[in-house]
């Protein structure tokens, strides 16, 4: 998928900037014609535009999002304007950036602008809350909508939180061990060198390395951190292509003990997602488009394109759910019966529970599988550098006891 940055004029005349992401520029297009926007300029992002661009604003969360739709729940039901709504929860939230955003949705509903479209000129929603606010405004039941959609963004904040939960132990750990080898390498080893400097004590192959690692990080550690960098930067560079993005899925799906999270996550996203849309009245075939968009595997994504083209065709979704191999046979069965019995909405619901509860299992198992790797791993580096600074110390007591 590429990333395009576009210059267009809504209905109302107001000028838009934003980002768009599409599989190429005559797609972003269409995107972009299907929202009522009028093209002025379009391009594809530049390296440094997507990847190193700053923001020192507050991000808006998954969390604010499940918040902002429970508070303006209550207050449509309490009787409480839109307008009002939207001052009110501007005002009462604690993040500046998402204030402001609601702020200026406020002044466009203001001028006549409905909801959905004020929603969609501020290019930070997702698409999902842009469909869901406009089907829920036509319906006339917005406040159904946005409690269909405060359950949705619940249910992938916590989603997010356990596989953030999973991430963040060896991650700390691997910051712990790099810090001690740092350490070690700096100031222990070259301490330790210094007393067998004057003596005559035949080295071992392993100090000599570890000491020659020492040697050239005290030496040349700007090079290190230059490297450090550049492999940052190509990381981000190579993951924004589509080439890159391909390959990275694929090593996620892959991996032991985290591919299986992967496609677990992946089937409750989709099933999650795309039971919303439904509930809601969306069309199936825009339903799809949107659940993939949501999709942060690169193949899974394509799978549902692909389904969507299917299922434009008269073939039935799960089908090519099927047909894709990458679903567990479990979605393609609970698909086929919400087809069957004209209940999918109920079916994909089901689905996506039984497999949240399998994140939350796998993610528990994760941790349970890596929590003595990594120790056991950190154990071994530090065994090493530790033997090489005692090894020329136990040579040398030899040496005195063989006077």
């Amino acid at each position: 998928m590429a990333e395009y940055i576009y210059r267009a004029v809504s209905k109302s005349g107001k000028e838009i900037k934003g980002k768009i992401e599409a599989e190429s520029l005559e797609k972003a297009k269409a995107d972009l014609r299907n929202r009522d926007l009028y093209l002025t300029e379009i391009s594809e992002a530049g390296l440094f535009q997507k990847d190193i661009q700053l923001d020192f604003g507050k991000k808006i969360t998954t969390r604010d999002l499940c918040l902002f739709c429970r508070q303006f729940v209550s207050l449509q039901r309490a009787g409480v304007t839109i307008i009002e709504t939207l001052k009110m929860l501007s005002e009462a939230t604690e993040n500046k950036t998402f204030s402001k955003v609601l702020t200026n949705v406020c002044k466009n509903v203001e001028k006549g602008e409905s909801l959905a479209d004020s929603l969609d000129m501020e290019n930070v929603f997702p698409k999902i809350m842009i469909k869901m606010t406009a089907a829920g405004e036509a319906s006339g039941s917005l406040d159904t909508a946005y409690e269909r959609l405060a359950v949705q963004f619940e249910r992938q904040a916590k989603l997010k939180g356990m596989i953030k939960k999973a991430s963040i132990y060896p991650i700390i750990v691997c910051v712990v061990a790099v810090a001690v080898i740092i350490v070690m390498l700096n100031v222990v080893v070259p301490s330790f060198m210094g007393m067998f400097e004057d003596m005559d004590v035949e080295m071992p192959q392993i100090t000599l390395a570890v000491v020659a690692a020492s040697e050239f990080m005290q030496k040349y550690w700007y090079v290190l951190l230059a490297i450090l960098i550049l492999l940052i930067v190509f990381f981000k560079w190579f993951k924004s292509t589509s080439r890159g993005e391909g390959i990275l899925a694929k090593i996620a799906l892959k991996l032991p003990l985290f591919g299986d999270m992967t496609i677990k996550s992946a089937s409750a996203n989709f099933a999650r997602t795309l039971s919303t849309m439904i509930a809601a009245g969306i069309p199936l075939v825009e339903a799809i488009d949107i659940t993939a968009g949501t999709m942060t595997n690169y193949y899974f994504k394509k799978a549902l394109l692909d389904a969507k083209e299917s299922v434009i065709a008269g073939v039935p979704l799960s089908t090519p759910i099927k047909e894709c191999g990458l679903f567990p046979p479990m979605v393609h069965h609970m698909t086929k019966i919400g087809e069957e019995s004209g209940n999918m909405e109920e079916m994909l619901d089901k689905l996506a529970d039984y497999y949240e509860e399998e994140v939350e299992i796998a993610t528990q198992s994760l941790m349970a599988a890596l929590e003595p790797l990594i120790i056991i791993v950190l154990a071994v580096i530090v065994m090493v550098i530790i033997g090489a600074v005692l090894s020329p110390m136990m040579a040398m007591y030899e040496g005195l006891d063989n006077l």
